[in-house]
């Protein structure tokens, strides 16, 4: 558990407030990540993103293919949009997508060489930093090893971390970066199993509370 650290201060009144997900993912994570908002409800108390690399040139259909498996609105992210409870917000091609202390969301054009684009490291840092206990990071199937510091620092600060296991992850790497770090991770569960473990953190009196 960590301790002693500052919570960010109050979030504004058209902000989310309360926990946030941040679901990435590289290769096999579309799937996967349908999975997971499949078994969310649509009046679900937490605000969510979705980030899968891909090139910087690519046209995006993902919030329109997300948006087919779950009950929640999806939509991409906007540079400035709150974070709103039960909405679903992509992370664009062409931009790094950033969580400010305000609870909103922020693009920063992240160019055309790697390293992996959009980044997970620099969401679930910018998300650790901004929620505290609040965040929940879940990292699913993907190759290398981006997310891992993210990861780590979302930890850092309080926050809970899932990953799928070996079994139901198309690439392990990204999962097993996570886990092959000293105790960051709080759960590694199967795929059908995200679901449900994030409805029960959502509601949970407290995030973060490390076993």
């Amino acid at each position: 558990m960590v301790s002693g650290i500052d919570r960010p201060g109050p979030a504004s009144a058209d902000t989310a407030g309360g926990p946030v997900v941040a679901i990435v993912s590289s290769a096999g994570g579309l799937v996967a990540s349908g999975v997971v908002l499949a078994g969310l409800p649509a009046d679900l108390h937490a605000a969510v993103i979705v980030l899968q690399h891909m090139a910087p040139d690519h046209k995006s259909v993902l919030p329109e293919i997300l948006g087919r498996r779950t009950r929640l609105p999806v939509a991409a992210a906007r540079d400035g949009q709150p974070l709103l409870p039960g909405q679903v917000a992509v992370a664009p091609p062409g931009s790094h997508l950033l969580v400010t202390a305000g609870l909103r969301l922020a693009l920063s054009p992240s160019g055309q060489f790697p390293p992996s684009r959009p980044s997970a490291d620099l969401l679930l840092v910018s998300l650790g930093l901004a929620v505290g206990p609040d965040a929940i990071a879940v990292v699913l199937s993907g190759k290398g090893n981006d997310g891992a510091t993210g990861a780590a620092a979302v930890h850092r600060f309080g926050g809970t971390v899932i990953t799928t296991d070996a079994a139901t992850s198309v690439h392990f790497d990204m999962p097993a970066a996570c886990i092959d770090q000293d105790e960051i991770v709080d759960h590694v569960v199967p795929l059908d199993r995200v679901a449900p473990l994030l409805l029960g953190l959502v509601h949970r009196p407290r995030l973060g509370a490390h076993a």
